[in-house]
């Protein structure tokens, strides 16, 4: 069996679904309407949002998830889960300082930043930097793939998220768009590795 426990999938599923769900139900709670395209997540769940609720509870989950993720992302090297659960509370804490519309917001923002980055440069840091032998002494050759992979997972998320940040710096028309893009990838990709975690390659017959 796989190191990594079945309720692993759970935490990992559950966080693009907290997530996508959040701001689908969110967006048709607003009583004037809301451009997904042109607007934040976390305008959402801001203070005097209709129904705010929904996409704090949304955000809340998937900060739980990747938290419990990264609990049980056992074969993971160390460092990597230390970002994946450090995006998790990051994004707790946004949750708990909502966006003002007309207030201050710092906290909420750096949250948010820490967040995001977190959960891009995590993957490069989950493979372990030795491929260890398996039981008939050959190491795996699956090692290289996912390390490439892991690799490629990181430059993608940090394109998804440096594009938002140009969006949201220079108040673009596609920030909502972006946001949405990069934090659904993300939510995504912690998904994909216990998926990973759980392969195992089927036992060789004799002879």
């Amino acid at each position: 069996m796989s190191a990594v426990p079945r309720w692993a999938l759970l935490s990992a599923g559950g966080a693009p679904v907290f997530l996508v769900g959040g701001w689908t139900l969110a967006q048709a709670a607003q009583s004037e309407g809301f451009d997904p395209v042109r607007q934040t997540i976390s305008a959402l769940a801001a203070t005097g949002a209709d129904h705010r609720w929904i996409m704090t509870l949304g955000l809340a989950g998937l900060g739980l998830c990747h938290l419990a993720t990264a609990l049980g992302l056992v074969s993971a090297a160390p460092a990597g889960r230390a970002l994946l659960a450090l995006g998790g509370l990051a994004t707790l804490i946004l949750v708990a300082f909502p966006q003002h519309p007309t207030g201050d917001s710092t906290t909420h923002a750096v949250a948010a930043g820490v967040a995001f980055g977190a959960l891009a440069v995590w993957p490069a840091l989950a493979v372990p930097s030795r491929a260890r032998p398996s039981l008939d002494g050959e190491h795996r050759p699956a090692a290289a793939f996912v390390r490439r992979l892991a690799l490629a997972a990181t430059v993608g998320l940090l394109a998804l998220v440096g594009w938002f940040a140009v969006e949201f710096f220079t108040d673009g028309a596609w920030i909502g768009l972006t946001e949405r893009l990069a934090a659904a990838a993300e939510a995504g990709v912690p998904l994909a590795a216990v998926l990973l975690s759980r392969r195992r390659p089927k036992p060789s017959g004799p002879g």
